[in-house]
């Protein structure tokens, strides 16, 4: 059920079967807990070490090498078969290795630990474990307590529950038992009810439990998080795609040869052999391995950047994210209340640019604001004596002080104290000796204090105060109010003014009505502050009347100080940010409007979110990238109808509301230390330092991830090219087989191992993040890849086969070692020339990727080893060639490289030139603009007149002002 904060606190018990004054029998608990269970969540299983490793070998890929391996096997050849295990094997403990481990270390539901709980049974209270609870259970709440289940609140003494992590509402909600006539309220204005995992931070109260376990508000969650399943990435999709093309093509390939083979005359068993081998030859074996390695690698330079990465195919999710759903509490702001704003009668202080992000020793100094007019120290001395919360050394930095408490009163005593006004010391000096408690109907709480009879005991905050009582006759006690604007001036009679206390005129109450509003409008929380001399105890029966107003204060939570930065970045990468929050419209805005997410004021709710069909909310969505008082399931269609649109999302969140639009996501984002157990398990990657700037970063080093990725794709797929139209085009040359079937097995093995894997480590290119992202449906051979895959593997095996062609028509029996030789240093080439698409191999730096240096280093030695080391000449039938020979096949093997240079430069002049073209279009259109403010002149009637010669050049126009008496600024 639920609408139980539509129903009378009476009804509920009656409904429940429970008493307030006995609660539940032994015997009642005894078979509730049969019927409904125990209060726990229930965890979805978590993946076997079996389920993983069957992930890592059922791509399509590596099923291809499977079967290819067992082939070679049957055929006898044992060294290829076991070479291509040992690439599969490769490929299946990384990536086991990455999610088995990154399993482990996320923490799963059942760490969400049970508290105890007071809970009254057979007429007395006694603590149990809240895994214990039944529905229809009385309980008890105190400050600090863990909401243990959902429950229906049926007395409150100023109770106040933080519910950040289920609604995303920063503030403390204020709860009381009162009924709820309004159907469909959204859980943060439920103010009768309270929820599992939530936390009280101020006040005490009673409630009865109306659901637990899997039947609560977190519960439901739970379940929708285990709802949704995983969606493939675009790389896996991509991979997949490439392996089934070249699986078609692995079996026309084996078609022709077998084919052409016994047209000759050949033994089938030997071009069946050879058949296979080239199948090896054509398959890119070594891809797999190379992404999965290079994903491990860029999972590792994450996790230094304080990124953990769950699963490895999120590595490249990441470079093709185009839209960023990111929550506000805790993600783009601090996640903790901050005073920002202290108004009094007549001035006003800002502090965001003078307050330090913590408290350490007291300093000797004379602080900013006792340097300010009185009533400012006197506004936040009452504050901070009408307060309940403490300062404490930090637990992760001694040296420096928390607030322990309600995280308002915490942000007006941390305030107060970073301006020399200790709370320690105030209540030492001005000793509280009665309390009236907050309580949500008046919204105000009130404090009495012995006033000092001492002059040298008085607080400098306080002197002005001294100062005005001795003209009335002295005080005895002095009273402190805090709480909501409206509510103290229903109680005010005076304002403070200049260390005096004047009539609250309707010209003072209409100005503070004023003020109110605009800091409201700012997304911040306002409460005032009051005061009130006593003379003696006898004024203590009715002391909230006759209050002198002091002032505001204006609080936030504020945006972290490098997410406006990486929310440009993200703008600048074409990557939108949307902020989708369960906070206050005014204070979404506030800050959407202060990171730079949005610069109007547009921002929509939940309840018109409610009212949209699925047209008008894609609609919405392109328009609006502000959310407030957002719901789960609101914040999971919201990403469902992103994706339908063709988006790439990442969702980013901390709280227990966040975690099914986290797990729909194409990639969730959880926060690793404000982040619930709940989101850390149904994210993708979890931020360890909780920085919204480590995201961007990741989503940077993806997009290096996936550039590399393709650009040894390209370099395996245009190498082995080569390699089949050497094979293919040798028969109708009349040749012999060109290679054997060990050496195209060693060509594979030094030129598609190392420098393929040298690739993917290749540093970030220039504009990296200064692009817009690929689109998510692109091809893998998209954007000429394709075309260049083609045309450099034609040019390698033309230049080879050619190449081997003279030597064998000159009868040189060297011939076949040869094309083998040109072929494996053309691919080294290759190899060089791909590492950038774009900037020539000068600019970039030969030592810019020292790895492909080496490996392609150690390649050329290992080739002049397999020509010139007997053992090797006899096992890969090679002959030493001669120095002539060799340089011929050295200088033949680089018009491969000088080739994919010059490709490059034009493509950069061409570039330049539509660069240059566009300057040129853009200026004309300025000049027009020019033209047309200008002042109608003899001189100047040209620029307005309709004949073509109006399209002047800049230097023509600039010309004609200067004659015309103009000067260009």
């Amino acid at each position: 059920m639920s609408n139980w904060y539509q129903i009378d606190a009476q009804e509920v018990l009656q409904q429940l079967g429970s008493d307030l004054s006995l609660g539940l029998s032994t015997a009642e608990v005894s078979r509730r807990q049969q019927q409904h269970g125990y209060n726990e969540l229930i965890e979805q299983e978590l993946r076997s070490p079996w389920q993983i490793l069957w992930e890592q070998v059922n791509a399509t890929l590596v099923i291809i090498l499977i079967v290819a391996a067992i082939a070679s096997g049957v055929l006898g050849d044992y060294k290829d078969a076991l070479g291509i295990i040992a690439i599969v094997a490769l490929i299946a403990v990384l990536g086991f290795s990455q999610e088995y481990q990154a399993q482990k270390a996320i923490a799963t539901l059942k760490k969400l630990s049970l508290p105890n709980v007071k809970v009254l049974r057979n007429g007395r209270w006694k603590e149990i474990s809240a895994r214990e609870l039944v529905p229809g259970d009385i309980i008890q709440l105190d400050a600090e307590d863990i909401v243990p289940a959902d429950c229906r609140v049926l007395e409150s003494v100023g109770l106040r529950v933080q519910e950040t992590t289920l609604t995303g509402v920063s503030e403390p909600t204020d709860k009381q038992p009162q009924t709820l006539s309004q159907a469909g309220l959204p859980l943060s204005d439920r103010h009768n009810m309270v929820y599992m995992g939530t936390v009280v931070t101020y006040g005490q109260g009673q409630a009865v439990v109306t659901e637990t376990g899997m039947k609560t508000e977190i519960g439901r969650v739970a379940s929708m998080v285990q709802a949704v399943e995983a969606e493939p990435t675009p790389l896996q999709k991509r991979l997949d795609e490439l392996g089934r093309g070249l699986a078609i093509a692995s079996l026309g390939i084996v078609a022709v040869i077998l084919v052409l083979g016994m047209l000759r005359g050949e033994d089938w068993k030997i071009m069946l052999l050879t058949a296979i081998t080239l199948v090896v030859a054509a398959l890119p074996e070594g891809l797999p391995a190379v992404v999965t390695i290079a994903l491990a690698l860029g999972a590792r330079q994450m996790l230094k950047r304080q990124a953990l990465i769950r699963n490895l195919p999120t590595v490249e999710t990441l470079g093709s994210v185009t839209v960023i759903c990111s929550g506000k509490t805790g993600t783009l702001t601090e996640n903790r209340m901050t005073v920002t704003v202290l108004d009094v009668a007549g001035q006003r202080i800002d502090l965001t640019t003078r307050m330090r992000a913590c408290v350490g020793e007291k300093s000797q100094d004379r602080p900013f604001l006792l340097c300010q007019p009185p009533a400012i120290s006197l506004l936040l001395a009452s504050s901070t004596l009408c307060n309940n919360a403490l300062l404490e050394p930090d637990r992760d930095e001694p040296r420096y002080l928390r607030a322990v408490g309600d995280p308002t009163e915490g942000a007006l005593v941390m305030a107060a104290a970073q301006q020399g006004l200790w709370k320690a010391d105030l209540e030492h000096l001005i000793p509280r000796v009665a309390e009236v408690p907050y309580d949500c109907r008046r919204q105000r709480m009130t404090t009495i204090h012995k006033f000092p009879s001492i002059p040298s005991r008085i607080p400098c905050a306080l002197e002005t105060v001294w100062h005005w009582s001795e003209k009335i006759g002295g005080i005895s006690y002095i009273v402190f109010t805090k709480g909501t604007v409206n509510s103290l001036l229903d109680v005010c009679s005076h304002i403070w003014i200049n260390g005096q206390a004047k009539p609250l005129t309707e010209i003072w109450h209409r100005h503070i009505c004023v003020t109110h509003s605009q800091l409201a409008e700012n997304g911040l929380r306002v409460m005032g502050a009051a005061f009130r001399p006593l003379q003696s105890v006898n004024e203590w029966e009715d002391v909230e009347q006759d209050l002198i107003f002091i002032g505001m204060v204006g609080m936030n939570d504020p945006a972290r100080p490098e997410v406006r930065d990486a929310v440009l970045t993200c703008k600048r990468a074409g990557i939108r940010p949307v902020m989708i929050t369960g906070d206050h419209p005014l204070t979404a805005r506030f800050i959407a409007r202060e990171v730079g997410i949005a610069t109007d004021n547009q921002i929509i709710t939940s309840e018109e979110l409610s009212q949209l069909s699925v047209e008008e909310l894609r609609c919405t969505l392109n328009d609006r990238s502000v959310y407030a008082r957002v719901s789960p399931q609101h914040k999971f269609e919201i990403v469902q109808t992103l994706q339908q649109q063709g988006h790439i999302v990442a969702m980013t969140g901390d709280g227990i509301n966040d975690a099914p639009a986290l797990k729909g996501s194409d990639i969730g984002v959880a926060m690793g230390i404000r982040g619930t157990d709940v989101a850390k398990e149904a994210a993708d990657m979890v931020l360890l330092d909780d920085n919204f700037a480590t995201l961007v970063a990741a989503v940077k080093e993806g997009r290096v991830i996936y550039d590399n990725i393709r650009k040894f794709i390209k370099y395996l797929l245009s190498s082995n090219v080569g390699e089949l139209l050497v094979m293919l085009l040798a028969p109708f040359l009349g040749m012999p087989l060109p290679l054997l079937p060990l050496q195209i097995l060693w060509i594979n093995l030094t030129t598609d191992g190392l420098p393929a894997l040298a690739l993917g480590v290749e540093p970030a290119e220039r504009d990296t993040m200064n692009r817009p992202p690929y689109p998510p449906n692109e091809n893998i051979f998209a954007r000429g890849m394709g075309r260049d895959i083609i045309w450099i593997g034609i040019l390698m095996g033309c230049i080879s086969l050619g190449t081997g062609f003279l030597y064998w028509k000159i009868g040189s029996p060297a011939w076949q070692t040869v094309i083998f030789t040109t072929l494996t240093l053309s691919q080294m080439g290759n190899a060089l020339a791909v590492r950038s698409n774009r900037d020539s191999l000068f600019t970039i730096g030969l030592l810019s990727n020292k790895a492909l240096l080496a490996s392609v280093a150690l390649t050329l030695g290992l080739q002049i080893a397999v020509l010139y080391v007997p053992f090797f000449q006899k096992l890969f039938n090679t002959l030493p060639l001669s120095a002539l020979d060799l340089v011929i096949c050295l200088a033949v093997s680089s018009l491969v490289f000088w080739c994919v240079e010059l490709e490059k430069w034009l493509l950069r002049r061409s570039n330049s030139d539509s660069k240059l073209h566009l300057v040129a279009e853009t200026s004309e259109e300025k000049d027009m603009q020019v033209c047309n403010r200008v002042p109608t002149s003899p001189r100047l009637r040209l620029c307005n007149s309709s004949k073509p010669s109006y399209r002047t050049s800049s230097l023509r126009l600039h010309l004609r002002l200067k004659a015309s008496g103009y000067r260009r600024k």
